[in-house]
């Protein structure tokens, strides 16, 4: 009688696993500037770098000030697809501030997040 040996599916069902991990990833933020809960002087440029290409018509952010007044800011996504930079209408001033992102990945997932940092 023979035995059946699983061991060649388990292989093969590890290999599709991990393979179609990466692509079922989502779109996260990996660096900013100023950074979150950081301390900075007084800046006009914010950057945001996304661990994938975004499409610029639905990505973008907005810079919240201690009093829930949005700052003007006119943003851009960079050559790369994955960096926005916004540039403020005037430098901030001393306070708190909040970062509101949103994009929308190359594969069509959206994502949303925020963070906070300060001016001193």
């Amino acid at each position: 009688m023979r035995h059946f040996n699983p061991a060649p599916f388990i292989v093969a069902a590890a290999v599709m696993a991990f393979a179609a991990g990466p692509a079922a990833a989502h779109a996260r933020l990996v660096s900013a500037t100023p950074a979150p809960n950081a301390t900075v002087a007084s800046t006009r440029t914010l950057s945001l770098t996304f661990s994938e290409r975004m499409v610029a018509a639905f990505s973008g952010f907005d810079v919240v000030d201690a009093a829930g007044e949005k700052v003007a800011i006119q943003t851009l996504v960079a050559e790369d697809g994955k960096t926005l930079t916004g540039t403020l209408s005037r430098a901030l001033g001393a306070g708190a501030y909040r970062v509101d992102w949103r994009i929308a990945s190359s594969d069509g997932h959206r994502m949303t997040g925020s963070y906070t940092f300060s001016v001193r």
